[in-house]
């Protein structure tokens, strides 16, 4: 991994999501009104988030589950009402602080357990898992680096990961160009749209993924909001 490249990246990420829209996010996030085009997004994310939690085990008791860019925490709380000990890990303290106190007001007793973090995903120091999550935790990444964060993060990871990539299409691409996904004061750092055939051959030959196979495949597209989850699981 160019260590460097992807530093300066999170570090984007991370100050627009812990200081720049934080607000935005939270709002989004919650069940408060919303204007129209987020709106869009809040339904693509609710679609995405269903469908990402509907590949993994019904049953979660007792297994390992790592949200990589949990945000606000809603599928890390899912995951947890299905008997997971989730290990929950965001880049911004606001929205893990946030999601600390929806779990404690909303769902003060879950089946499983939840430890919000704020932090790199990639960190070794989380452990091992059954299972990962990257809800939109990599679109802003381009292909390289999306197969090797899959190949630090599969390392550690027993059973399945699934994630989401921003596809590479003309509408996403005008969107982003015209920057009109969010107001200019609350903008999210540039997507980095990824063709499919390019990135299953970054993972299909990366040496530290060779034990890693591709599965099922869905794209949410619901206005503003476009994203395409992919399912990688143990051969």
């Amino acid at each position: 991994m160019n260590t460097r490249a992807y530093e300066q990246r999170r570090s984007q990420i991370e100050h627009y999501f812990d200081r720049t829209a934080a607000d935005a996010w939270a709002r989004l996030t919650s069940n408060e009104p919303v204007g129209r085009i987020r709106a869009t997004v809040r339904a693509g994310r609710d679609t995405m988030r269903n469908t990402l939690l509907s590949w993994l085990p019904e049953d979660l008791t007792g297994k390992r589950i790592l949200d990589a860019g949990c945000g606000t925490g809603a599928l890390a709380v899912e995951a947890a009402l299905r008997g997971a000990e989730v290990v929950a890990i965001d880049l911004s303290p606001t929205l893990v602080k946030l999601a600390g106190e929806r779990v404690a007001s909303d769902h003060p007793q879950l089946p499983g357990s939840i430890e919000f973090l704020s932090g790199d995903m990639l960190s070794p120091d989380l452990g091992h898992f059954d299972h990962v999550v990257c809800m939109d935790s990599l679109i802003h990444y381009n292909c390289d680096q999306i197969a090797d964060a899959l190949a630090a993060l599969g390392q550690r990871t027993r059973g399945s990961m699934v994630f989401t990539f921003a596809p590479r299409t003309p509408l996403l691409a005008l969107m982003h160009s015209m920057g009109r996904l969010f107001p200019s004061s609350d903008r999210s750092p540039s997507l980095s749209p990824v063709a499919h055939s390019a990135l299953l051959n970054k993972l299909d030959t990366h040496p530290e993924l060779t034990q890693w196979q591709g599965g099922r495949m869905q794209r949410v597209a619901s206005g503003f909001y476009t994203s395409q989850a992919w399912e990688w699981s143990r051969a």
